[in-house]
């Protein structure tokens, strides 16, 4: 009897997922929950344990493929009977041989499947047409998230809140550019490959997020001298009796929360024509990984001590590496912190996490003369820039924010005293 293997729940608003690696080959034995394949989505890379154990008898989706939730991946034979599956099925599975797909029926049956289903169009909900009849919308506009691409409710909701309507729509369905063919030289030279579908996200939220938001940058520079004399005087008391290391990460994001709860419009987003205050803070951080730029997020963080701050980053640091992160991780994030001096970055002007409104760049901690009391002096300086949405956060908002976020790192007695 076969163990079926399929694609589990992906988390909220993911629907589908493409087939990573496959870690086992036809023919391998399996232990119960140990995993097989990992698949990648929108947000995270997850690993699928085996639901039995046994032999693994049949790879129906190979690597590369896009599945939908609940899809027939593959199949578990019990005991070591299922050394005897087709001679070609190995090949054609095994990650280090992907090109071999095309030959194994049962692949290509299903990425045919695959394929006509992601084509294929269901009506709007009935919530959504009635939306977007309001908002003088058609459904070929949006890209819905329902199962067989049907508009739900809130993709409507999320073209609105990015500005789009029926007189711009024909602008956005004008195709990029192609690309101009290389010379016989170059093509040789050359190497294609598919982009990931967390890349994939990435650029689509980023290019979004620029042409949605009215987007802003301020800069101002913070003396890190007191933060680092504090620093060097507590942090081996520190990590004895917090079991983590003390670093810069807990000040800043302290720092950021108490600024957030003086302006909030810097910790709100909008949703159509209101405004969604948050009366808390979960600050996301920015983690580069070998896939991509991901966003952990610190829930509460307003509510949080140095050393608790510091545990969590530490957590999710060390889970956005190991590739990890839960969708619960990556969601709910109000505010943004991408610190690019890790890097040698010395400023740059960073892009917001839609639909946050505000994103905090920390860059590389400088030694440069400064004028203190009439004298010059030498101390570590670094650059700082907020990235804000104009449309709701004024200038003079921003600007203050950022002095707020100065002033406690210049003075960080204030985050202890809650000032």
């Amino acid at each position: 009897m076969a163990t079926e293997i399929r694609v589990p729940t992906l988390g909220e608003s993911v629907s589908e997922a493409t087939v990573g690696t496959w870690f086992k080959k036809v023919g391998d034995a399996i232990k119960a929950d140990e995993p097989i394949l990992e698949l990648e989505t929108d947000k995270v890379t997850i690993e699928v344990p085996a639901p039995a154990s046994g032999t693994l008898s049949e790879i129906v989706v190979a690597a590369g493929e896009t599945v939908g939730l609940g899809a027939l991946l593959g199949q578990i034979a019990e005991g070591a009977a299922a050394a005897a599956a087709p001679a070609a099925a190995p090949a054609a599975s095994a990650p280090a041989q992907p090109a071999a797909a095309p030959p194994q029926p049962a692949v290509a049956a299903a990425a045919a499947s695959s394929s006509s289903a992601s084509v294929s169009t269901m009506p709007p909900a009935p919530a959504a047409s009635k939306m977007l009849a309001e908002n003088n919308l058609s459904a070929d506009q949006i890209d819905g998230s329902g199962k067989r691409g049907q508009v739900l409710k809130g993709d409507v909701i999320a073209a609105v809140a990015k500005g789009i309507s029926a007189p711009a729509a024909a602008p956005a369905a004008t195709p990029a550019a192609a690309r101009g063919p290389s010379t016989v030289e170059d093509a040789s030279r050359e190497e294609r490959v598919k982009m990931t579908r967390l890349r994939q996200t990435i650029a689509k939220r980023l290019k979004d997020a620029q042409n949605t938001a009215a987007m802003l940058t301020t800069y101002n520079e913070v003396d890190m001298k007191a933060v680092m004399d504090l620093r060097n005087k507590y942090k081996d008391i520190f990590e004895k009796k917090h079991g983590v290391k003390l670093g810069f990460m807990g000040f800043f994001t302290k720092a950021v929360t108490h600024a957030l709860k003086e302006l909030p419009a810097v910790n709100a987003e909008i949703d159509g024509t209101d405004v969604i205050y948050k009366n808390y803070c979960h600050v996301g951080m920015a983690v580069g990984t070998d896939k991509g730029l991901v966003v952990p997020v610190i829930r509460d963080a307003d509510q949080m001590s140095i050393a608790e701050i510091e545990k969590e980053l530490g957590r999710l640091a060390k889970a956005a590496r190991d590739g990890s992160l839960s969708m619960a991780d990556m969601q709910g994030g109000t505010f943004t912190i991408t610190n690019g001096g890790v890097y040698g970055s010395l400023m740059s002007s960073p892009i917001l996490n839609a639909p946050q409104s505000g994103i905090l760049g920390m860059h590389k901690i400088q030694e440069r003369p400064v004028a203190i009391g009439g004298q010059v002096v030498i101390r570590p300086m670094m650059y700082l820039a907020l990235s804000y949405d104009h449309r709701i956060v004024d200038g003079k908002e921003a600007v203050t924010f950022l002095v707020r976020v100065k002033e406690s790192l210049e003075d960080p007695e204030r985050l202890v005293l809650d000032l």
